[in-house]
């Protein structure tokens, strides 16, 4: 079952994100890793900043996330994750397709470039990378990170960010 997360799942969504973004520890650039890599703190932030965070529920617990975010005339996808024990078991699709229902707007993923498992996860369900310029024009206009992390990120669109907006840069990094 797919849910919208309530104020008591804050606990279990913190530790979903820490456990599954270990993926990224020795992957992404080294002075982008943190442990944990979200903090309550930041948390909280990110959900206070209007990210709504689904989860996929089964055998009696949730096991993945994945947040939706309305920035000016997109919707971004926010911090998706699985239980590492869970992967590979379509749990992400199933959150992803699910998201996808509840926006008509165009929407946009961004991700750690040297992630290539996620660029492909998004890839398989219809996104496309956006060209490197397009890139930076985006994570500068709809998110707000830091300059570093812009530089080692990617952004993914769907097909209806595409029909008039700069994608094709289908290569993987």
């Amino acid at each position: 079952m797919i849910r919208r997360c309530r104020d008591s799942d804050i606990d279990t969504i913190f530790v979903i994100i820490n456990e599954s973004a270990q993926a990224y520890k020795g992957v992404i650039p080294e002075d982008r890793w943190k442990d944990p890599y979200m903090s309550q703190e930041e948390l909280r932030h990110e959900i206070g900043g209007g990210v709504v965070f689904w989860g996929y529920e089964a055998e009696g617990g949730m096991l993945g996330v994945m947040g939706l975010q309305n920035v000016r005339d997109a919707t971004l996808i926010r911090h998706a994750y699985v239980r590492t024990a869970e992967r590979n078991r379509g749990i992400g699709g199933k959150l992803l397709s699910c998201l996808l229902e509840q926006t008509s707007r165009p929407v946009l993923v961004g991700t750690w470039a040297d992630a290539v498992w996620a660029i492909r996860f998004y890839q398989k369900h219809g996104f496309t990378l956006v060209t490197p310029e397009e890139k930076e024009r985006l994570l500068r206009e709809y998110w707000s990170i830091p300059e570093r992390q812009i530089e080692t990120s990617v952004v993914l669109a769907d097909a209806r960010w595409c029909a008039d907006k700069e994608c094709g840069n289908d290569d993987t990094p």
